[in-house]
């Protein structure tokens, strides 16, 4: 083989993939070479085109499955390179691929190779192959604009506890700085200018934009689904899970919000704290100086209820450093198996109707008892 390699100079070659199932999965390609191969499938079968190596860039190690993958063209695929083995041409490398402005598209079951006569699926288009959101021309914008603005959030509610104020409890109006409202999902962005933003794209529509447009700068990345997120040139991030999402932390995590925190949950919330039951695990809350906890239910209960028998059974405290209000809209009822104890300085009851008492035993001590009212009956 005297022109190995290119030792007495390259043989070149453009020619149209039109097979890449590789049996070996080396991410080889049939190509059908301009100059080279025949047209006529009858004549020159794609079965008996030679393999061609793909040439990966010098960043990608490309061994034992480290680097890129030697994947992405597909067939109708334009591409260049050069023959190993020269004038022989049994011994295609592709270097690169040509992205064009195809005159036909192609056509299923054809008589005539150089185009995916296979499938049919590539090209799609009579316009420039470079991806559509890096032209953004606006005759033929990108199907995932629409998407993504199909899907925007708007008008998505927050708590507002205005109904706590006015209710029974009678709260003071100064407890909640921010009474809730709406919020909207802010549009994108998007606003490419050519040759500015990098787009790559799959076949099956995963989707990546590194944006470089001055003054709309965006990374995207989105799930042909429509899972995905962006990022805004004033540093904004949005992410958008289409089904279910779980986040598996194997050790602590540290959130740390600068700002304010607002979250909609349109069904119910559950939260579990040391399911293992080990001792000092627990939930806690605190509440800086000046600030409030307010908890609105609408039509619904608020249960507290600890677990537990014997000396393993739970306390529930109440610790008010200064005032204690409870206001109750109807009845009050309070069961207590064992012992009430109460300890006041001064302790002042006021009923409107009926006030009863039953004991089977009734002891009053103190330095002096007064009663007043208009009829006393002892029995």
């Amino acid at each position: 083989m005297k022109n190995f390699m290119g030792k007495d100079g390259f043989t070149w070659f453009v020619g149209v993939v039109e097979d890449r199932a590789d049996p070996k999965k080396l991410g080889r390609l049939k190509v059908r070479c301009l100059g080279y191969h025949t047209k006529f499938l009858n004549k020159l079968p794609t079965a008996d085109l030679p393999w061609a190596h793909v040439m990966n860039p010098i960043t990608s190690a490309t061994v034992s499955g480290v680097g890129n993958t030697p994947l992405g063209a597909v067939e109708g695929t334009w591409v260049i390179g050069f023959f190993i083995d020269g004038p022989d041409a049994q011994q295609p490398m592709i270097m690169g691929t040509l992205p064009g402005v195809p005159k036909d598209l192609p056509v299923k079951d054809a008589v005539a190779g150089f185009q995916d006569y296979i499938n049919a699926n590539y090209p799609k288009y009579k316009e420039s192959d470079v991806n559509r959101l890096a032209r953004n021309d606006d005759d033929a914008p990108h199907s995932t604009l629409t998407l993504r603005k199909a899907d925007r959030d708007l008008a998505v509610g927050t708590a507002q506890v205005d109904g706590v104020f006015s209710g029974v409890a009678q709260i003071p109006a100064d407890l909640d700085q921010d009474n809730g409202g709406q919020w909207n999902e802010p549009e994108t962005e998007y606003d490419a200018t050519y040759p500015r933003n990098h787009v790559m794209e799959t076949e099956g529509g995963h989707l990546k934009e590194y944006d470089d447009t001055p003054g709309k700068e965006r990374i995207h990345e989105r799930h042909a689904s429509g899972s995905g997120y962006e990022i805004f040139s004033n540093r904004t991030k949005i992410t958008r899970v289409k089904q279910d999402n779980y986040n598996i932390i194997s050790n602590d995590e540290y959130c740390h919000i600068q700002g304010n925190s607002r979250e909609t949950i349109d069904k119910g919330v559950r939260i579990r704290v040391n399911a293992s039951g080990e001792s000092g695990n627990n939930y806690n809350v605190e509440v800086g100086q000046g600030s409030n906890v307010n908890i609105e239910v609408n039509g619904g209960n608020i249960n507290l209820t600890t677990l537990g028998s014997g000396q393993d059974a739970g306390d529930i405290n109440i610790n008010a450093a200064r005032d204690l209000k409870i206001q109750v809209g109807r009845n009050m009822t309070t069961d207590v198996i064992e012992t009430i104890t109460e300890t006041s300085k001064t302790k002042t009851q006021s009923t409107q109707n009926t006030h009863q008492q039953n004991a089977a035993t009734h002891d009053i001590n103190g330095n002096s008892v007064d009663i007043d009212a208009g009829r006393i009956d002892l029995n």
